[in-house]
């Protein structure tokens, strides 16, 4: 966030780093600066006229009322405010004008929910969706950092021939797929799962809207993909579905398969844009796009998509 902020040159007098106790002290370089972390606490918002929290659900439900009863609006990147019927969902290039309902707490999405919804809301301003299969393929750094130094760890193990050690994931994560992020519901999906189904139809205004989701952990340091096969209302064309995706603001076209053209997360991480490829007429589903699509979730899955909103306020 504090590298999305300085690069995209947005307008903070000051920046203060709230953190707990045990990171209390450390420094962080911001604009030729060196920031030091502040212990958080019931008085830390004072003069604070924008909030990002991103230390988690129980944080944010804890500590955004009290920031917004100190006169700040809080942008939250955690899961604990998302399906709050008063709380906006946004994502600015979708809903952006949803801003504007705020009570002093606007939501960010889900990292997954926010790639493919790049994607899949321009085809549904031209064809109107009416639901989704999908499968994700989740980078590690998802999980956090000490995942990304599991998956590093137990890469230099694979090669050396060293025993693999775990704490992150419930699997050996190097050279491996673990089809599950996130803990499991009664109904057998996760809550990763539901995530995007749910907060889609927030997003997109659309309660009717479907999506049947796996969610896969895979050994990539950073970037998701998601494979989506989607039903329309309307017959789809490829031309036209070319045609809405690469006149949409956020998300770019790269599908030349005949030349191994496509998104993938090697092209993608550190990018502010999502990629969209792998475009096909879907040969089971009626008025179907099957499409790939790829984006960076530490950027528009996190920290890019909640400065944009802050510049929308």
């Amino acid at each position: 966030m504090l590298h999305v902020i300085e690069r995209r040159n947005f307008p903070a007098s000051s920046v203060k780093l709230l953190a707990s106790a045990r990171s209390a002290g450390k420094t962080f370089k911001f604009r030729r600066q060196e920031l030091a972390v502040h212990t958080l606490g019931v008085n830390s918002f004072e003069d604070i006229d924008l909030a990002f929290f991103s230390a988690g659900a129980a944080i944010s439900l804890e500590y955004a009322p009290i920031a917004v009863q100190s006169g700040a609006i809080v942008i939250d990147n955690s899961s604990a405010h998302r399906m709050q019927a008063e709380v906006p969902l946004v994502v600015p290039e979708i809903n952006g004008g949803d801003v504007a309902a705020h009570r002093g707490i606007i939501a960010n999405p889900n990292c997954t929910t926010a790639i493919a919804l790049m994607a899949l809301y321009p085809l549904h301003r031209k064809f109107r969706v009416t639901r989704i299969f999908a499968a994700s393929y989740q980078a590690v750094s998802g999980a956090g950092a000490l995942a990304m130094e599991e998956l590093r760890q137990q890469s230099k193990s694979m090669i050396s021939g060293r025993a693999i050690e775990r704490e992150v994931f419930p699997h050996q994560i190097a050279f491996n797929v673990i089809p599950q992020v996130d803990s499991f519901l009664d109904s057998g999906y996760t809550k990763e799962e539901l995530k995007l189904q749910n907060e889609a139809r927030r997003i997109m205004h659309l309660p009717s809207f479907k999506a049947s989701v796996t969610c896969v952990r895979v050994p990539v340091f950073r970037a998701h993909c998601v494979a989506v096969n989607a039903e329309f209302q309307e017959r789809v064309t490829l031309a036209e579905a070319r045609q809405a995706i690469s006149s949409f603001r956020g998300i770019e076209l790269r599908d030349d398969p005949t030349d191994s053209i496509y998104p993938m997360p090697v092209n993608y991480a550190g990018e502010d844009v999502c990629a969209v490829g792998r475009l096909r007429i879907d040969s089971a589903l009626e008025n179907g796009l099957a499409f790939w699509v790829c984006g960076d979730q530490l950027l528009k899955g996190a920290a890019l998509n909640a400065v944009q909103i802050a510049e929308l306020l």
